[in-house]
C-alpha cells in the first residue's frame, strides 16, 4: 500500500519547514530577537492559514502587505546577520553555519586569567590594545582588511604584552585568539557601519568585527584613557573593570568558573601574603 503523494509532499514540507525553524531559533540568543523572530513567524502562520481557506480575501490580502512590510524591517534590523548568512552561503562554509553555537572550542581557565591579566595590565599602562577572541566562527584571513601576521603561538600574558609594546610593528593591529592559542597579530578589522563620533577606531573595528560574526568576541583596551570594553553582537560595553571583564569572559567562552573552595583558598593567600608585606615594611 503506497502512500498519497500529497501526503509524502506535506510531509516533506513540514520537515524541511520545521528543520529551518530550528535553524533560525539556534541561531538566535538575544530575547528581543527572538521575540521579533516569532512575532513574524506568527504573521507567516496567520497568512498561510487565510490562504488555504480562501474564505476572507480581504483579510488575507492585509495579512500578506503586513508580512511583506515586517519582512523589509527585519531586513534592516538585520543586515548584518543577512549579509553573513550570504557570505557563509557564497563561500559554501556551511560547516560554520549548522554548527551548533553551544560548542564553543574548548577553553582553559587559564586562557581567561591571562587575557584578563594582560587587558589589566595594558589598561594600567595606557598601552591599546583590541584582541578578537573566535568562539566558532572560524575566522579566516579574507574576513580581515589586512590579516596580518600569522603567529600560531600558545597564549600567555607576557607575549601578549610583547606584541601590544609600542616599539612594535604589530601593536595598532588586532591580535586574534582561537581556544587557547594566538592565531595572528596585526590584523586590520572592517569599521562598524554605526558611525559613533563617542567612539574611535579600535572601538569601531571591535563593533565591526563583532556585527559580521556573531560568534566572536572583542577585547578593548584604551590608548587614551586605558579604559576596558568588551563589544560582542554589535555592541560595546565600556568601562569594565578586570573583574567583570574576567566574568564576562567566563561566560562567553565556556569556561566554568572558579570553586568557592578555590577562590576563598586564594583570597586567604593573597591577604596572608599583602600582610607579610605591610609587616615587613614596617619592620
Amino acid at each position: 500500500m503506497s502512500w498519497p503523494g500529497w501526503l509524502d509532499t506535506s510531509l516533506l514540507d513540514v520537515l524541511l519547514a520545521s528543520a529551518l525553524g530550528f535553524l533560525l531559533f539556534s541561531r538566535i540568543s538575544e530575547q528581543r530577537s527572538l521575540w521579533l523572530l516569532r512575532g513574524y513567524l506568527l504573521l507567516v502562520g496567520l497568512a498561510l492559514l487565510f490562504k488555504s481557506f480562501q474564505v476572507l480575501p480581504v483579510t488575507a490580502a492585509l495579512i500578506d502587505a503586513l508580512v511583506m512590510a515586517c519582512s523589509l524591517s527585519l531586513a534592516i534590523l538585520w543586515q548584518g546577520e543577512l549579509r553573513r548568512l550570504m557570505e557563509l552561503l557564497g563561500t559554501w562554509r556551511l560547516d560554520v553555519l549548522l554548527a551548533n553555537p553551544a560548542s564553543n572550542l574548548r577553553v582553559k581557565a587559564g586562557t581567561v586569567a591571562q587575557l584578563t591579566d594582560a587587558a589589566g595590565r595594558l589598561s594600567q599602562s595606557r598601552r591599546g590594545a583590541l584582541i578578537v577572541v573566535d568562539l566558532g566562527s572560524d575566522l579566516r584571513p579574507e574576513d580581515f582588511l589586512n590579516p596580518g601576521v600569522t603567529i600560531d603561538a600558545q597564549l600567555s600574558g607576557d607575549l601578549i604584552l610583547n606584541l601590544f609594546a609600542s616599539d612594535t610593528p604589530l601593536h595598532d593591529g588586532a591580535l586574534v585568539v582561537k581556544g587557547n592559542r594566538i592565531v595572528a597579530a596585526g590584523a586590520i578589522l572592517p569599521l562598524s557601519r554605526q558611525g559613533n563620533s563617542r567612539y574611535g577606531t579600535r572601538h569601531l573595528a571591535a563593533l565591526g568585527i563583532t556585527e559580521r560574526f556573531d560568534r566572536c568576541i572583542c577585547v578593548v583596551v584604551s590608548e587614551e584613557t586605558g579604559t576596558l570594553s568588551l563589544a560582542n553582537h554589535g555592541r560595546l560595553e565600556r568601562p569594565i573593570t578586570s573583574s567583570r571583564l574576567q566574568d564576562l569572559l567566563t561566560e562567553l567562552m565556556g569556561v566554568a568558573p572558579p570553586s568557592p573552595v578555590t577562590s576563598s583558598a586564594a583570597s586567604g593567600a593573597q591577604a596572608r601574603s599583602v600582610g607579610g608585606t605591610n609587616q615587613d615594611s614596617v619592620t
